[in-house]
């Protein structure tokens, strides 16, 4: 049930290339045809030319025609030329059909990757973060790229290598019957035996291709995170301990993949086995026949061949289905990847936009796995207020910034921009009115220039200098060879954490959206440089919304309001002013780390 769910899921993505795979598997059927006539030749070539064989009304059968005379006498010269032409018109034309079918084939096959890589991409895209969460690295590498090859070789290659194997099995079945029935007789009592062993190796294989599709994200996830941490195994000198790690997995997965190798070799010698038996047997029954005046040597040869190759014909419908096992496991990985749901549904109005956002937050209420992460908050941020959210390390502050945009689900009250509740929103629409700086800073592997100029990628580049400007990252970006083309590293390896900081928050500027959202984005800055940068902000911008959480919080004392939240809940709020009169928390932490910074000076 779950192999023909997961056909009918690839064949939405094969269906639009579904005549032309027909025509394809046509020419291949005619080309099999063609080789499959072959041993009839080489019987005719025993028989009449090599030998003096009389001929009859039945001799040659199909090629019969070429033994009347007229493409020359028995045992002559002009009949071996009349047969070895017809046998290379013969494989010529199985060459250019099969070569044809080929090409057809892997054309259609690199359409359907693109169509699923791209499919599984947008899906990818879609998905909120708390649904990708659920995969690890390595699993979605396993599924957006080895999963979408192994797929598509189901469709392209596997099932019309299956129905190959099929009509040649089938063909192969008439034309030893057309030579004798009695060549019949060993396939049939083989046949059993053939399907027992395969029936074997198929539920062991395909347990055997679940673990390695297990391992194989294992270490994929094993090497990601090696990559992306180099940094740290090497400055905690941890690197034979990843090596182990790495080990470990890497063994596993050779271990696994030695079992099918080890699976496939008993299966192979059982069925070479059984093909021996089907030739010898099949050697015997002609002798018997050639004895009793019933055959000609030249069809011994024929039969045999046909017989052999019926076996070969039955191991490869076998083949092709245990194969089909490890890309039906890919399959059904992608199709499940595929029908997951969104934990953020995207239903809202498309039309609904404003240039002008006024937030309002009424008893906002969020629950993570039966833990409170916010605790009835409520907010108001018209158009243009300054908002500074502060407080203990998982107090909530980044989780309240990310329900504004949907990145998290609130479990009760609301959140409206305008007197719409954000769910009414298209996300595309929500998200444009917020320029976000996440707390974990992210550049891409490409130049400065492209990572601010994310939002808008052809924006003119004394727009890009400008936001650069802005967000005091001019200078050091000046001071760097190849200026805003330099091309910094993964995640921004090759810069510092404050250069990160300062071109992630010049793609901010450059967005230049009603909104902006900077959590805890100025912590790997100077104190002087985050002033700069914060009154550049409340000069420049100063008709946006500002929406910043910090753990210095001298970084909001400009702001119109400041929360301080403590486990998700609001214990403080006001001026800067106020929260210092009310001499609570806010005032206490503020004045230990204005002392921090006084006795740093000092020193």
């Amino acid at each position: 049930m779950l192999a023909l769910e997961t056909l009918k899921f690839g064949y939405k993505y094969f269906k639009k290339d579904l005549l032309i795979s027909i025509f394809a598997e046509i020419l291949s059927f005619a080309g099999i045809f063609a080789e499959l006539l072959l041993p009839l030749l080489s019987g005719i070539l025993i028989d009449y030319i090599i030998k003096d064989t009389a001929v009859n009304d039945e001799s040659g059968g199909i090629f019969h025609f070429l033994l009347t005379g007229e493409y020359g006498a028995v045992h002559s010269l002009q009949l071996f030329f009349s047969v070895g032409g017809f046998f290379l018109i013969m494989v010529m034309l199985r060459i250019g059909l099969i070569y044809v079918r080929d090409l057809i084939q892997e054309r259609v096959g690199l359409n359907l990757e693109t169509s699923l890589r791209y499919a599984s991409y947008d899906k990818l895209m879609k998905l909120d973060s708390d649904t990708i969460s659920d995969y690890n690295s390595g699993e979605l590498l396993q599924i957006l790229n080895s999963d979408t090859i192994m797929f598509k070789e189901l469709f392209c290659h596997r099932i019309p290598y299956f129905g190959d194997s099929v009509f040649m099995l089938a063909t192969t079945v008439i034309l030893i019957a057309s030579i004798d029935i009695s060549f019949v007789i060993i396939p049939l009592l083989l046949t059993p035996v053939m399907i027992r062993a395969v029936l074997i190796f198929k539920k062991q294989a395909k347990e055997n291709f679940t673990k390695i599709r297990a391992n194989s994200a294992a270490l994929n996830l094993t090497t990601q995170e090696n990559i992306s941490g180099v940094r740290i195994v090497r400055s905690f000198v941890n690197e034979e301990l990843e090596k182990k790690k790495f080990d470990k997995v890497n063994k596993d997965f050779c271990n696994t993949n030695v079992k099918q190798v080890m699976l496939t070799a008993n299966f192979e010698m059982t069925l070479n086995i059984i093909r021996q038996i089907a030739y010898v047997g099949t050697i015997a029954i002609g002798a018997f026949l050639v004895m009793k005046g019933n055959l000609t040597i030249g069809y011994i040869l024929s039969s045999s061949t046909y017989v052999v190759r019926l076996m070969g014909d039955i191991n490869s419908v076998n083949n092709n289905i245990i194969n089909m096992q490890q890309q039906t496991v890919a399959g059904l990985a992608l199709k499940r990847f595929m029908d997951k749901e969104s934990r953020t549904p995207d239903n809202g109005d498309s039309s609904l936009h404003t240039d002008t956002p006024s937030i309002e937050l009424k008893d906002v209420t969020l629950d993570i796995e039966g833990q409170r992460i916010l605790d009835n908050i409520s907010l108001s941020i018209p158009y243009g207020k300054k908002v500074g959210i502060v407080g203990e390390t998982g107090s909530g502050k980044s989780v309240l910034l990310k329900s504004l945009l949907r990145m998290k689900e609130i479990s009760s009250g609301s959140i409206t921009i305008n007197g719409h509740d954000i769910k009414e929103y298209k996300l595309e629409k929500l998200r444009d009115m917020f320029s976000y700086v996440f707390q974990d800073v992210f550049l891409f592997s490409n130049t400065i220039e492209s990572n601010i100029a994310f939002s808008k990628p052809y924006a003119d580049q004394k727009l890009v200098k400008e936001a650069a400007v802005h967000a005091q990252a001019e200078g050091f970006i000046n001071q760097l060879e190849d200026r805003y083309q330099t091309i910094i590293g993964e995640r921004g390896i090759g810069i510092s954490g404050g250069q990160k900081q300062r071109i992630s928050i010049a793609r901010c500027f450059l967005k230049n959206a009603p909104v902006f959202v900077l959590d805890d984005s100025t912590s790997a800055l100077d104190v002087n440089t985050e002033k700069v940068l914060l009154k550049e902000i409340y000069e420049k911008f100063s008709e946006k919304t500002l929406i910043i959480t910090a753990h210095r919080f001298s970084s909001v004392t400009e702001c119109d309001e400041i929360l301080y939240l403590r486990q998700g809940k609001v214990e403080e709020r006001g001026t800067f002013e106020e929260l210092m009169k009310m001499n609570g928390s806010f005032a206490k932490v503020y004045k230990i780390q204005m002392e921090q910074k006084e006795n740093n000076q000092e020193i």
